[in-house]
């Protein structure tokens, strides 16, 4: 699954009719509906406020709302972007400033997916896989050069912590654990040993 890179708001105008989707990350659905009420009340002269999310390591909760709009109109279309790009842990609403052009149903499927569309690419986005966490103890002498070659070689350095020696905590793909393995004993000449630690979730860039 992914979720998006950071929050933001991004409008597109359809046939004088203005779609404002603003996009927040959320691990709980009381943060979903309290951030769908907070755009309720910034844009409050609005007509509609259209929302959609998912949640969950595996996107196992998912829900949408048409607020107003023909069934079907919006909030599923809204959905159904956030499904396609596999992404989770997000909430989408899409405020409608009305223009007096009627869109009909095609028009409007068109123009709530293609908000959230548009402020997905405006934000971007990150995966969000399982790592297993792995501890790197080194020296002082190591460690300055071993973090540079950490970064340099796309690993994620979640956390140092500075005692006797150098520890880096290090978010590993599970499926890149051994390769991890071997790229530090050659990388070190073996002075450097990894400790695995627990499975988590972790967002990792595209």
């Amino acid at each position: 699954m992914r979720t998006i890179k950071r929050p933001g708001e991004h409008e597109i105008e359809v046939r004088k009719s203005r779609f404002l989707c603003s996009l927040a990350r959320v691990t709980e659905e009381s943060e979903a509906r309290e951030f769908i009420q907070l755009q309720r009340k910034t844009h409050h002269d609005a007509r509609h406020h259209c929302s959609a999310f998912v949640l969950g390591d595996s996107g196992e909760i998912q829900k949408s709302s048409d607020d107003g709009e023909p069934a079907g109109t919006a909030g599923v279309p809204m959905l159904e972007v956030l499904r396609r790009n596999e992404i989770t842990n997000t909430v989408a609403v899409v405020t409608r400033y009305f223009g007096g052009v009627l869109l009909g149903a095609g028009g409007l499927v068109r123009a709530y997916g293609g908000a959230v569309s548009a402020a997905i690419e405006h934000v971007g986005l990150l995966w969000r896989r399982p790592v297993r966490v792995v501890s790197v103890e080194a020296d002082y002498l190591l460690a300055g050069r071993l973090d540079n070659d950490l970064r340099s070689a796309g690993y994620q350095v979640a956390d140092t912590s500075y005692d006797a020696s150098v520890r880096f905590q290090v978010n590993v793909p599970v499926e890149d654990v051994e390769e991890f393995r071997t790229w530090l004993a050659a990388t070190t000449a073996g002075a450097a040993e990894p400790s695995e630690g627990p499975l988590i979730h972790a967002e990792l860039s595209l």
